[in-house]
C-alpha cells in the first residue's frame, strides 16, 4: 500500500472507531470481518481481488430473474390504500394492473411507460443485461407499442464482484436495446448487495390503436409466442440440477425480443394481451379474464414447454414462486382438476422475459401464427380459446397427457424420494438415484449395485441417497461451500472417489484452484498425516 492508501485508512477507520460503528455500514463494528479477516477496508476504497474464473451472477442472489419480485398477494397489500390519480390524460394507471401505464400528451399519440427491475436467470453478466432489456421491452411490446428511449438500473454489489462484470450487464442491455431500435439516453446505479439490473422504457402507439388486458372476447383464440419453463430452469440450475442445453435453449429464448408479436398482433384485430413474466401464464391470464368478464380454456398439450422442464416438475425441482404464483389466483377462477400437480406447476412457474399472450379472432390467429413463425417465433402455437362470458373470469385447463406428467413411481405405490424428508413412505428408486447422482458421490449406484442388495438394504440406500441429495443441495450454503465442504471431509476420510467426485463438483460451482487446494488442506489437517499421505498418493 502506498502512503497515501494508508493514511486514507487511517482516517476513515479511526473515524469508525470513535464512532462504534462502520461508517459504510452502520449495522457493522470496526474493524469489521472483513478487514479482520483480509485487512481490507471498503470504506477506503479497497476492494478484495477478482474473483479466479468467470462470475457466476446467480449465486449472488436469492431468486433468479422474475422470481425475485415481490409476490403478487404481498403486492396488492402494499399498494392498498394509495391515493387515486387525477389526471384526465392518463387513460391506464396503476389500477389497472397492465403492463405499463398509458397517458396522452397529445391527441394523436398515446404515450407508453413501463419500468422492470430483477435479479440475474443467468449466470453471464453480458446475457443478463440482454434478458434485462428484452424483458422491459416486453412491456410495450404487450401494449402493441413501439419503443422509443429507455434509462438504466442497476443494482450492483462493488465491494463483491468486478465492476468489469457490471459494465458487461449494461453492454448487453445496451446492445439489445440497439437491436430494437431503443436509444439508452442514462440510467441510475446504486450499490447493492445483490445484483439487479432493468429499464424504465418509454413507448408510444397511434391513439386508440394501444392494446390492454381486458378486452378478451368470445370466440377469440389465445396464442402463447414463447415455451413455459424458464423459471423452473433457472432454479433448477442454481441447484445444480439444469443440463447445458436446457441453460442454452432457456437463454436464447430469453434474449428474443417479443417485436415481432408486438407488431402484428394489432394488424391480426388482438382484442387483449399481456406479457407473460414473474406472475406465470395463470397469473397474467387470470387479470385477462376477470378485467373482461370471460371464461377460457387451455389446452395443456398444445402449450410450448421447454425441453427438460417436463422431468424437473415431475422431480418436484420447483421454485417458492411457483407456490405464491398459485396463492395469487383465486381458487374460484380456477378448474386444474384435469391437470397433473407437475402440469399445474409448469402453468404457475415465474417466467424471465417469456412471451406474450395475445387474444385475437379465432379465424385470424392461424395466420397470425403463421407470420410469426415466418419472422423467427418458432414457439408460437394456439394454446386455448374463450369460451363464453362469466362474471370474475374463469380458466379452465384440459389435457390427454396428464398420466406422462405424473411422478414416476416404482409400481407399488411408493413416494418420491423428496417425500422421505417429509417422513413419509419409502422412496421411489428411479428418483432417490437422481437426486443424489445430481448432489453427492454416495448413491447407490456409486457404491454396490441394487441387483448385489436385499430388498431391506437398497431401500435403506436409496434413503440415504435421497437425504445426501437433499444436504448436499445450496440452502444457507451455496453449492460452492457445500462442495469445498466436502471435498474437506472426503480427504480427511480418506475416500478415493469422493474425492474425485467432489473436486470436480466443486470446479463446476465455480471453485478455483487456490479454493479447492485450501479446502484438501484443512482436510488433511483434521485427518493427519494418513489423510495427508492418501491424498498425495491419490494426486499422484
Amino acid at each position: 500500500m502506498t502512503p497515501e492508501q494508508i493514511e486514507k485508512r487511517r482516517r476513515i477507520m479511526g473515524r469508525s472507531m470513535a464512532l462504534g460503528h462502520c461508517v459504510c455500514n452502520p449495522r457493522k463494528g470496526c474493524p469489521c470481518p472483513l478487514f479482520r479477516e483480509r485487512s481490507i477496508c471498503e470504506c477506503a476504497g479497497e476492494r478484495p481481488p477478482a474473483p479466479a474464473g468467470p462470475v457466476r451472477l446467480t449465486e449472488h442472489v436469492r431468486n433468479a430473474g422474475c422470481a425475485s419480485k415481490i409476490a403478487r398477494t404481498d403486492l396488492r397489500e402494499l399498494l392498498a390504500g394509495l391515493p387515486e390519480l387525477a389526471d384526465p390524460r392518463v387513460v391506464v394507471g396503476a389500477g389497472a394492473g397492465d403492463d405499463a401505464g398509458v397517458i396522452m400528451l397529445d391527441p394523436k399519440t398515446a404515450t407508453i411507460l413501463t419500468v422492470d427491475v430483477f435479479a440475474p436467470a443467468v449466470d453471464g453478466p453480458y446475457d443478463f443485461g440482454q434478458i434485462a432489456a428484452a424483458n422491459s421491452l416486453s412491456d410495450i411490446y404487450a401494449m402493441g407499442g413501439t419503443p422509443q428511449t429507455a434509462l438504466s438500473i442497476l443494482g450492483f454489489p462493488v465491494h463483491a464482484l468486478p465492476v468489469a462484470a457490471g459494465r458487461e450487464i449494461l453492454r448487453g442491455g445496451v446492445d439489445k436495446m440497439t437491436e430494437a431500435g431503443v436509444s439508452v439516453i442514462g440510467g441510475h446505479s446504486i450499490n447493492d448487495e445483490e445484483v439487479k439490473c432493468g429499464f424504465a422504457v418509454l413507448g408510444t402507439a397511434p391513439a386508440g390503436r394501444f392494446v390492454t388486458n381486458s378486452g378478451a372476447r368470445p370466440g377469440d383464440a389465445l396464442v402463447l409466442t414463447k415455451p413455459l419453463g424458464s423459471g423452473i430452469a433457472a432454479f433448477a440450475a442454481q441447484v445444480g440440477r439444469a443440463g447445458p442445453e436446457l441453460l442454452a435453449e432457456v437463454t436464447a429464448s430469453m434474449k428474443a425480443l417479443n417485436r415481432a408479436p408486438g407488431e402484428l398482433m394489432a394488424a391480426h384485430g388482438a382484442s387483449a394481451a399481456t406479457d407473460v413474466t414473474g406472475f406465470s401464464l395463470l397469473g397474467h391470464l387470470a387479470e385477462i379474464v376477470r378485467n373482461s368478464g370471460v371464461e377460457v380454456e387451455i389446452d395443456f398439450d398444445a402449450v410450448p414447454v421447454f425441453a427438460g422442464v417436463q422431468a424437473l416438475a415431475r422431480a418436484e425441482v420447483l421454485p417458492g414462486a411457483v407456490e405464491r404464483n398459485r396463492e395469487a389466483v383465486p381458487a374460484d377462477t380456477l378448474d386444474l382438476e384435469r391437470l397433473a400437480p407437475a402440469q399445474r406447476a409448469v402453468l404457475f412457474c415465474p417466467e424471465t422475459s417469456g412471451g406474450l399472450l395475445v387474444c385475437l379472432p379465432e379465424k385470424r390467429s392461424a395466420d397470425f401464427v403463421r407470420e410469426l413463425r415466418g419472422r423467427g417465433v418458432a414457439a408460437a402455437a394456439i394454446i386455448g380459446r374463450v369460451t363464453g362470458v362469466r362474471r370474475g373470469g374463469l380458466i379452465r385447463a384440459t389435457t390427454q397427457r396428464d398420466t406422462a406428467w405424473s411422478p414416476s413411481t416404482s409400481g407399488s405405490g411408493k413416494q418420491p424420494a423428496a417425500s422421505v424428508l417429509a417422513g413419509d413412505q419409502a422412496p421411489d428408486r428411479a428418483a432417490a438415484k437422481a437426486a443424489a447422482e445430481a448432489t453427492s458421490c454416495c448413491s447407490p449406484a456409486g457404491t454396490a449395485r441394487d441387483t448385489l442388495l436385499p430388498p431391506a438394504a437398497a431401500g435403506a440406500a436409496e434413503a440415504f441417497a435421497a437425504y445426501m441429495g437433499a444436504v448436499g443441495a445450496p440452502g444457507a450454503l451455496g453449492l460452492r461451500e457445500k462442495k469445498l465442504i466436502a471435498l474437506a471431509l472426503s480427504v480427511s476420510t480418506r475416500c478415493g472417489p469422493c474425492i474425485k467426485i467432489n473436486t470436480a463438483a466443486a470446479r463446476q460451482a465455480g471453485a478455483g484452484d487456490a479454493e479447492i487446494a485450501e479446502a484438501a488442506a484443512l482436510g488433511m489437517a483434521f485427518g493427519g498425516a494418513p489423510a495427508a499421505m492418501f491424498y498425495n498418493e491419490l494426486r499422484g
